[in-house]
Order: structure tokens, then sequence, then C-alpha cells
């Protein structure tokens, strides 16, 4: 008589890895939980909501693994050690060079991943939201002790120069999406740190 083996374990941080490839590449909405329950490893519907509680919870905690580990790149955002110039410049750089490669999927999960949500998801776009909010500020801190340390002159217009190094971060994503290469976008970040006006 044949013997049944063990059943193979759960292994939840390859499935939660899983996972965040999917919603990077789909998005939110569009990734079904049928769909997820097939790359987290073929696990059946109690497996997945005894580790994971729900498809809104299991996003927030891909989210978090998204910023510990890719998203890092904007982290710099936050270091007051380094200079403000260099810090908006290198989370541009290292932005543009994380979203455009081709290992992973492109562009930012932050960004794009609740685009094209529904009013179901309502918390889910308001988790990115409240992220990518923490990076605007973030930058906007920078530039603000750019002109407390005088770096940049007293007259700066905060707000306009924070909106601007917003947008240009956040579009990096369509950008990438879009077939945008990293050369090509770090060539951009040359052009737009020359609006940085030194005192």
């Amino acid at each position: 008589m044949a013997r049944t083996g063990r059943p193979r374990e759960f292994d939840r941080q390859a499935a939660l890895e899983a996972a965040l490839t999917l919603f990077w590449k789909q998005g939110y909405e569009p990734t079904s939980l049928s769909q997820l329950k097939e790359v987290m490893g073929g696990i059946s519907p109690t497996s997945f909501y005894a580790a994971f509680g729900s498809k809104e919870q299991l996003f927030e905690e891909v989210v978090e693994l998204y910023r510990s580990t890719e998203g890092r790149v904007a982290d710099v955002l936050f270091d007051e050690e380094t200079s403000p110039r260099s810090a908006i410049e290198r989370c541009l750089r290292q932005s543009a060079k994380m979203q455009t490669d081709p290992s992973h999927p492109l562009g930012c999960l932050i960004v794009s991943g609740a685009s094209n949500c529904g009013s179901t998801a309502d918390q889910v776009v308001e988790l990115l939201r409240t992220v990518r909010k923490k990076n605007h500020e973030a930058l906007r801190g920078q530039i603000r002790r750019a002109v407390a340390i005088g770096d940049l002159p007293d007259n700066t217009d905060i707000d306009g120069l924070t909106e601007m190094f917003g947008t240009f971060l956040v579009g990096i994503s369509t950008a990438a999406r879009d077939g945008a290469k990293s050369s090509d976008l770090d060539r951009s970040v040359d052009h737009i740190m020359r609006f940085w006006v030194e005192a």
C-alpha cells in the first residue's frame, strides 16, 4: 500500500512575496482572491483567511513588505544626516532605477496599487494616499531644512518646489509602466535638479 507523504508546509513569507508581485502588477481591485490563492501556492480558502484574515488585510501586509524592500528608495527623504539636495536627488534617481527594473513589476505599488479602485476599497485607497502624503511632507521638510541652513534662498517658494519634485516623483511610476528607460529618467533628474537654486 502506498504511503501518503506529509502535506507540504505553508510558507507564509513566500506567499506574501507572491501576493506582492501580483498586486504590484495588477493593482488591488483587479486582483481576485482566486488569483491570489493560486500564486500563493494553491492554498485553500480556509488557509488563506486563517493566515491573512482578508484580501484587504493581506494588501496591508503587502504594502509593509514593499516599503521594507523595494520601497526603501524613498527612505532617504526622512534622513536629516544627508544634505537636503542630496536626499531629494538620491530619492528620485533610486526611484527611477527601481521602478524600471525588469526583475519585478514596473512602476510603484504605492502610486498605482489603488488607481482603479471603486468605493468598496476606500480603506485601501486611503492607505496608499497616506503613504504618498508622508513622502510628500518629507520632501517639504527637506526643502524647509535647506532654507533654514542656507542651502536655498530665504525667498524660496517651498510649496511650489515641493509640488514640482513631488509630482515628478509620483510621475515616475506611469513613465516606467509606459516603457521609459532608467537612463532617460536619470537624465530627466539632471534637468529637474537644475531648479534647485542655491543661496
